[in-house]
């Protein structure tokens, strides 16, 4: 750990809370006006994909602690636990329960896109791994989450990681189509070649 970085646990500088409890599988109302944020529409990379999401209406009468932007969703259910910083957010928007909401308290000198950052390292992810429950499907309590030893440095190198970690992803994403676009360059000969052959 770098010597200016300060080491604490995650229910230190955050506030953490469960998913919206739904009683029963989400039912989309078009024109509900609350949208979903389910496990199908968020990712380590790109965070939450707002065209996917669906609208509904909630039943109970409490009101909900809506997502905005800079609050953190970790998906803490399935083969792999991860965080999401959340940007561009849909009005009157909640998650599932298989997420956990975090935010950051004000007080803390802690850059949202950073923590989520951080979550998804190995040194992170080997504390989640181990303190993991279940057999078939593994998760996380909300207890093991908020005791994630974190080393925070200081704002400034945390958002010079943070547009580290950012161009690693894009040039990613650019590989990937590079990769999908010469494999698709490839099959186009394939078939030409197979009809070719078959004329013959």
């Amino acid at each position: 750990m770098p010597l200016d970085a300060l080491r604490t646990v995650l229910a230190e500088v955050a506030q953490l809370q469960a998913g919206y409890p739904f009683r029963t599988t989400v039912e989309e109302v078009p024109d509900g006006d609350v949208h979903v944020i389910q496990m199908k529409d968020v990712g380590p990379d790109l965070g939450v994909e707002w065209s996917g999401v669906i609208r509904t209406r909630l039943a109970g009468r409490k009101q909900p602690d809506w997502i905005v932007d800079g609050d953190i969703l970790f998906a803490a259910k399935g083969a792999r636990f991860y965080a999401a910083c959340v940007a561009a957010a849909l009005p009157n928007a909640v998650c599932v329960p298989a997420f956990f909401h975090v935010r950051v308290r004000r007080e803390a000198a802690l850059d949202p896109e950073f923590l989520a950052w951080q979550i998804n390292q190995m040194p992170c992810q080997r504390q989640l791994l181990q303190a993991a429950e279940g057999s078939s499907l593994l998760s996380i309590r909300r207890a093991v989450l908020e005791q994630l030893v974190l080393a925070v440095p200081p704002i400034a190198e945390q958002r010079r990681i943070v547009a580290l970690a950012g161009l690693a992803v894009q040039e990613r994403l650019a590989l990937q189509r590079l990769i999908h676009n010469r494999e698709q360059q490839l099959q186009a000969i394939a078939e030409d070649l197979g009809a070719e052959a078959g004329s013959h």
